[in-house]
Parts: C-alpha cells; sequence; structure tokens
C-alpha cells in the first residue's frame, strides 16, 4: 500500500511537491476513544521506562517507532482504524518519553542539592507539565518553517512515517519489542535482582611505575547496546571517543601530574575518584560551548520560524479556515499566547513558593520564558538535522544553567543560600521545553508526511506531556527509595548515578558556593572549539562522518563503562545494514521489514530493561534491602554477565539481519 505513493521523503523544502500519504481532501478520524486511551498508557509507561534510562546511563532515546508499531498492532484487533489514529498515538506516547528526559536531567539535583528529601508531588508535576507544554507551544509557529519550508530531514520523523505507511499492511512488528522486551527483562533482573553477576566489567592498573594509570571498563547492559544501535556509529564512536579522551588522556595525565596513584586505593577507584571531581568537568565546558554554538548556528533559521509562523497565522485569519487545507491548520495563535501566559503565572508563583523573594522570582520566570523559547527553537532546529536521540537538552540546560546562576549571583548575591536551587528549577523548565520541542517537531514531521491534520497532533502532544507529569514524582520516588540517585555508598551500592543531573547541581552549587574546577572547565571549552573547528572542516569536505560537538561532550561527561556498550551497538547498526545490502529480497515490503527489526529489537532492550528496573524498586523499598531478591548469594565476577551480553549483541546481528525468504 505505502509502496504505491510517490515518495516525497527526499525534499521537505516548499509544499508544493508534497504529497502526503492521506491527502489534505480526506478526512479520516484522528483523535478517538481508542487512540486517546492507547496513546495515554503508553506514554506513562515510556515515561517511567525513560526516567530510568536517564537516571541510569544520562542518555535517552526517541520512542516514537516502538510506539507506533506496538500501536498499529492493537489497534488492528478493532474494526476500521486507520493510519492517522496510529500516528495520534505515537504523538501522544512520545511526549511521555521525551518530557522523561527534561525532568531527570534537573529536578534529581534538587535532591542532591539537599533542597529535597524526597520529590515532591505537587511541585514536580508543576514543573513538569507546564515546563513540557511550553515546549509544545513554543515551536507551534516554527512548524511552517522548520518543516514545510527548510530542507531539515528529521531523521526519526521520516522514519516513523515509512513504519506508519508500511504497518498498513500489518503489526506483526510488536513481536519484536516484545521478544526483545523479555530478553532484556530477565538480563536485568538475573543482574541486578538475583545478583548473579557485577553490573560492571572494568579492568586498572597502575603504569609508568605507578605514577599514572590505564583503565578499560563496559556497563553490561542490554539496554545501552540497545542506545547504540539506535543513534548509529557515527554518534556512538563520538560518545566512545569523549570517554576515550577522558579516561585514556585526561586522568593518565592528571594522576602523572598530582603525584601518581595515591595509598589506599586501586587504580580504578582512583580513575574514576578523579573523573568524578576532576575531568568530568571538561564535558561541563564542552557543552557550555555546544550549546552557545547551536544557537548561533540557528539564530537566523529561529527569527525565520517565527515569522514564517505569523505570517501563516495572519493568511488563515485573512482567508478563513476553509480555504486552510487541513493539513497546514495549526492551534490557533490566539490559544497559543493565551495558554503560554496561563503557564508561566502557576510556575511564577511556583518559584515564589520555593524561594521567597518576589524580586527573585520575577527574574526567575523571566529567565525561564526567554531561555525556554530560544533553547526550544535551538533543540527543534538541531534534531531536524541529528534526530531527536541526539537533543541537545544537556547543552541548553547548561548554558542556560550558568546564564541563571551567574545573573542570580550577580543581582541578588548569595539570595539566603537558594541561589543554586533557583537556578535549577529555571534549568528544569527549560529542559522540558527543550526536549518536549525536539521531540514535537519530529511529530509533526511525521504527521507532514502522513497527511495528520497539525492542531490535532499539538492537543495530543499537551495530553501526553499532561498525564506524563503526573508519574514523574512517584517513579522518582520509587527509584531514589530503592537504588538511591547520586554517587554510590555503602548505603545505595546499586545507586543510580544520574550524570546529568549530578552535573547540573555541581554547576549550580559552585557558581554560587566555589569549588567549581574552572580549569577543568576552560580547558573542556578550548576541546570543544577544536572540535567545532575539525566539523566546520568536515562540513565544507561534505564527508558523511560528522562530528557533532555535543556527541563527544556527553561522551567526555559520561563513565566510559557506559560509552563502551554504546560504542558496540553503534558498531552492529552498520554491520546489519551492509548484510541487508547483500541480500536479495522477494519485494521492497520485505526488505523495509528486515530494516526495521534492529530499531525495534533496540527499543525493546530498552524498554523491558527500564520497566524491570522500575518494578524491582517495589520489593527493595518494602524490604529496605537492595539484595532482598539475591536468593543464591551476591556474586562478584562479571564474566557471566559479560559473556551473556555478548550472545545478546550477536542475536541483535542475526535477527536484524535475517535471511530473505524465496518468494
Amino acid at each position: 500500500m505505502a509502496s504505491a505513493r510517490p515518495s516525497a521523503r527526499g525534499s521537505a523544502s516548499g509544499s508544493e511537491s508534497h504529497r502526503p500519504f492521506i491527502p489534505a481532501s480526506q478526512s479520516l478520524p484522528e483523535i478517538t476513544v481508542k487512540a486517546v486511551i492507547l496513546g495515554v498508557i503508553l506514554a506513562l509507561v515510556l515515561a517511567g521506562a525513560n526516567a530510568y534510562l536517564g537516571l541510569f546511563a544520562g542518555l535517552t532515546v526517541s520512542a516514537s517507532i516502538p510506539a507506533a508499531v506496538i500501536s498499529m498492532g492493537i489497534l488492528r484487533l478493532f474494526p476500521r482504524s486507520n493510519i492517522l489514529e496510529n500516528n495520534i498515538v505515537q504523538t501522544c506516547a512520545s511526549a511521555g518519553e521525551s518530557l522523561a528526559a527534561g525532568v531527570i536531567f534537573t529536578i534529581p539535583a534538587l535532591v542532591l542539592l539537599g533542597t529535597w528529601t524526597q520529590f515532591d508531588f505537587v511541585q514536580t508535576t508543576l514543573i513538569a507539565g507546564f515546563g513540557g507544554i511550553l515546549g509544545v507551544l513554543f515551536t507551534v509557529p516554527l512548524r511552517r518553517a522548520l518543516i514545510v519550508e527548510q530542507p531539515l530531514q528529521f531523521p526519526e520523523g521520516v522514519a516513523c512515517a515509512e513504519v506508519l505507511e508500511t504497518g498498513e499492511r500489518g503489526g506483526t512488528g510488536v513481536w519484536f519489542v516484545a521478544g526483545a522486551a523479555i530478553v532484556s527483562a530477565l538480563f536485568k533482573f538475573s543482574q541486578t535482582g538475583l545478583r548473579l553477576w557485577k553490573e560492571t566489567a572494568e579492568w586498572a592498573t597502575g603504569v609508568f611505575g605507578g605514577k599514572s594509570l590505564f583503565y578499560i571498563g563496559t556497563n553490561l547492559s542490554p539496554a545501552l547496546l540497545g542506545v547504540g544501535y539506535i543513534v548509529g556509529l557515527n554518534i556512538a564512536c563520538l560518545v566512545f571517543g569523549g570517554g576515550i579522551l577522558n579516561f585514556w588522556v585526561a586522568i593518565p595525565i592528571y594522576t602523572w601530574l598530582h603525584g601518581g596513584l595515591p595509598a589506599g586505593q586501586t587504580a580504578a577507584e582512583h580513575a574514576l575518584t578523579v573523573w568524578s571531581t576532576q575531568t568530568r568537568y571538561l564535558g561541563v565546558g564542552a557543552m557550555v560551548v555546544g550549546g552557545l554554538w547551536a544557537l548561533i548556528r540557528m539564530g537566523g533559521s529561529v527569527v525565520t520560524g517565527i515569522r514564517s509562523g505569523f505570517d501563516a497565522y495572519r493568511a488563515l485569519r485573512e482567508g478563513g479556515v476553509e480555504s486552510t487545507l487541513r493539513t497546514e491548520r495549526d492551534m490557533p495563535m490566539q490559544w497559543v499566547l493565551l495558554v503560554i501566559v496561563l503557564s508561566i503565572i502557576p510556575l511564577f508563583f511556583l518559584y515564589h513558593y520555593l524561594v521567597g523573594h518576589l524580586g527573585m522570582s520575577l527574574a526567575m520566570a523571566i529567565i525561564m520564558v526567554i531561555a525556554g523559547f530560544v533553547f526550544s527553537a535551538v533543540s527543534g532546529y538541531m534534531t531536524g538535522l541529528v534526530g531527536s536521540s541526539n537533543n541537545p537538552v544537556s547543552g541548553v540546560t547548561i548554558a542556560t544553567l550558568l546564564f541563571a546562576s551567574l545573573l542570580l549571583l550577580v543581582v541578588f548575591g548569595q539570595a539566603g543560600g537558594k541561589g543554586a536551587a533557583a537556578a535549577v528549577l529555571i534549568g528544569a523548565v527549560v529542559a522540558c521545553a527543550a526536549a518536549i520541542a525536539g521531540d514535537n517537531l519530529h511529530d509533526l514531521k511525521t504527521g507532514w508526511l502522513v497527511g495528520a491534520t497539525p492542531w490535532k497532533q499539538q492537543v495530543m502532544l499537551i495530553v501526553g506531556t499532561g498525564v506524563s507529569a503526573f508519574v514523574m514524582a512517584p517513579v522518582l520516588n520509587l527509584l531514589l527509595n530503592a537504588y538511591g540517585i547520586g554517587p554510590q555508598s555503602p548505603a545505595h551500592p546499586q545507586s543510580l548515578t544520574a550524570p546529568q543531573a549530578t552535573l547540573m547541581a555541581s554547576v549550580a552549587k559552585g557558581v554560587f558556593e566555589g569549588g567549581l574546577p574552572w580549569t577543568m572547565v576552560f580547558i573542556g571549552m578550548g576541546v570543544a572549539v577544536a572540535i567545532i573547528l575539525f566539523d566546520l572542516w568536515l562540513e565544507k569536505r561534505d564527508a558523511p562522518f560528522r562530528t557533532p560537538v555535543l556527541a563527544v561532550a556527553v561522551g567526555i561527561y559520561l563513565p566510559v563503562e557506559l560509552s563502551t556498550p554504546i560504542f558496540i551497538g553503534g558498531v552492529v547498526a552498520p554491520l546489519v545494514k551492509r548484510a541487508l545490502r547483500r541480500r536479495n529480497f522477494a519485494s521492497e515490503d520485505q526488505r523495509k521489514d528486515a530494516e526495521q527489526r534492529g530499531l525495534l529489537l533496540s527499543s525493546g532492550f530498552i524498554t523491558g530493561e527500564a520497566l524491570v528496573g522500575i518494578f524491582m524498586a517495589i520489593p527493595i523499598v518494602l524490604s529496605g534491602r537492595s539484595d532482598v531478591l539475591a536468593f543464591w548469594g551476591v556474586h562478584e565476577s562479571a564474566l557471566p554477565g559479560l559473556v551473556l551480553l555478548a550472545l545478546v549483541a550477536w542475536g541483535l546481528y542475526r535477527v536484524a539481519a535475517p535471511k530473505p525468504g524465496r518468494s
């Protein structure tokens, strides 16, 4: 069915040559009861899963495609379901995973700072909900400029449209998601629940007579393999390269310059100590420069997008709704502006309640609105270039946090010790808005290709954001009480490291209280400038391999043990593509089905591991013991997990690159 229609995939510039799958003249049910219910359920599940993944690994991935596949598998059980209903489901569902990214990158910093001891339900829900809604609304005037008129590809948006169109033939892909989720869930339960092997395989030793060290390690996680497969070899190499730069260059040099390995610490322990206290701030500096560079690169397009959106609104008012194609109708601009104002008001009062200073609360609200809009536009544009899984939320949030911290410090001084928390509260709203904005435009790109009605998608994004906000605090509290969030300790040996939130807390606290290793920050900035110059050289040569600075910055900031399985997953992806290119399939539909398998399996790995991590938190919280399910004792060897992870990677390749059936 999909192959009968001429494709508009190759060009996103101009609407004249664009022919959507469902023409604008044809109206099909979109926002139906079953679509809303399924979209809300998936939004809640994916929000919880991505919250766990982000706290664990510091990375999140797009869930639009697995949501679309699950939707197609379920809605086919109902009569008269259609592609636009499936698109509504994935639109609503993907809002949940995007909101989770904005929340877990920032809000746990309030616990790490000691401002909160638990995640307050009302306050967390207000920040997440209204921050995400602002992200949806900020991008409404940008839809025409970035999707219709700009030649941006929006990779996940295009891929999701292909999946939806191909799915008109059937919904069998849901079984690949389910099967991979079961494998990943069993792996995670055996590792973290039954404690049959360690979570990390690592080895380190002193070199040059103990004056320096060498460290290598990998986390044993199918979910991280899936992340690497989804982001692809280019990004996986950059993330891993950032980790290598930190652990194989920066840490050995730092150890050499500061007297070698100290007594009482193993080489592995010292490497992680240097990383946590010093060299991860190289990543901070790189992220700051990366966020500002993204703003500089996209500034002109942001202005163009705003102008285009308001021009479209004026044309709609002059010609009336009847003169505008169904596929070009956004939410009315007057309603967008009204809801933006109504969203800012409760956030202002929340800020005032938390900091108790009217002037600071007003300044916080103003910074939040300006930074939220600008960085929502930047995130939307950046994801149009490199995909929503590479949304630079970390970079823009750190840039916001540093700017807000310095401004509040200059104007209000120490602010009664509440300055760091105030900066994090601003960053939290901006992060939620930026995360949702990048996802929003990808969903609207999918809708533009399949022939959806934009304003209906925008409404469902608000619905998905709103319902997901209500589960953030309960999920975070469950994970906090079960595993702990932040640095590992004897009380929480399996603590979720929350890399981004730990970073936000350190940066905000460092600005107000001192102690931020500015030398490392400045060196990281210099490294970022060098990477940007190299990327510009690659761009000039039209090279297929690029070096987006934020991907390297994330790798520098993360421990290399997390980057290693991501790199392995990234290596598997091109191997699968090469194998598929060599095989002759009976039909184009069969080839498309095969090409989707790896993505679906990877999504299943992520979902299964994350959900088991959340569900295992329940008995841990109830018993107060992290080893409550270790019926056969706690095993310290990593070898069984290493072997099994290798088998999972091999299975991913074998299933994702099937031999074609004979026609």
